[in-house]
């Protein structure tokens, strides 16, 4: 319903004729794009170049940030070391760091992984280590009482006990993820949806440019909607924090 809304406005402001249609085109225009797109493969792979250098990027990142954030969590030592500096690099936005990956990867696919390592690894690890500290105290003497120790003490309480934590950080990580790989092929090369969007754009193509845009927040969306939010549910429902009808 609020799609339909949405189209309705834009075919209104489109019939008044506030911008030319090439530089705001009607929804029709958009729709043809977009089915042409899709009828030359040519959207087809760039969603799929697309995806391949977000997954990459994004699994590389929750491994390492989440290894980093349980050393964080665990060690004093380490935390007060370089505990500031990842709060400092978490506030630099990722597209900053393009240039430092071109310089050192050349305009390539790892350059724009890259990118996207760095975009979510901050992140995931601030969360994992809060995660992993906001365990309540009661709950791990209670386990070390029942003789839990080291890494059964671990994967069998801590990691359970921070569960909600964890998938929290997991999308937000996810939408750094997808926002820095945007960030990276506008400026990068290749076959992804960015550099369509530029090529749209040195085109003066704005129906190409409105396509891309509108395929890069439905897949962020369906992604978040299909696989994180129905992990979470599934959490939250066996802690009895959610009902099933949510």
């Amino acid at each position: 319903m609020t799609l339909l809304l949405l189209t309705t406005i834009w075919a209104c402001a489109c019939n008044l004729e506030i911008w030319p249609a090439f530089l705001f085109p009607p929804p029709i225009a958009v729709t043809q794009t977009l089915i042409s797109g899709f009828n030359d493969t040519s959207l087809p792979i760039a969603v799929t170049a697309s995806l391949k250098r977000l997954l990459v990027g994004y699994l590389t990142a929750l491994i390492l940030g989440s290894l980093l954030g349980i050393a964080l969590a665990k060690s004093r030592l380490l935390e007060e070391s370089i505990g500031f500096l990842i709060l400092s690099l978490q506030t630099v936005p990722s597209i900053v760091w393009l240039p430092l990956a071109i310089l050192w990867f050349g305009l390539s696919d790892t350059a724009v992984i890259f990118v996207v390592i760095i975009g979510a690894l901050w992140t995931m690890v601030i969360t994992v280590k809060s995660a992993v500290q906001n365990v309540p105290p009661l709950l791990l003497r209670a386990a070390r009482t029942l003789g839990y120790r080291s890494w059964r003490l671990f994967f069998q309480v801590v990691l359970p006990a921070s569960l909600p934590e964890l998938i929290t950080g997991l999308r937000l990580s996810w939408a750094f993820a997808w926002r820095s790989l945007m960030a990276g092929e506008l400026l990068g090369s290749g076959t992804g949806l960015g550099q369509v969007l530029m090529i749209g754009r040195n085109l003066g193509d704005m129906s190409l440019v409105l396509s891309v845009m509108i395929i890069i927040s439905l897949l962020g969306a369906l992604i978040d909607l299909l696989f994180f939010r129905r992990l979470e549910i599934g959490v939250l429902q066996k802690r009895g924090l959610t009902t099933q009808t949510q």
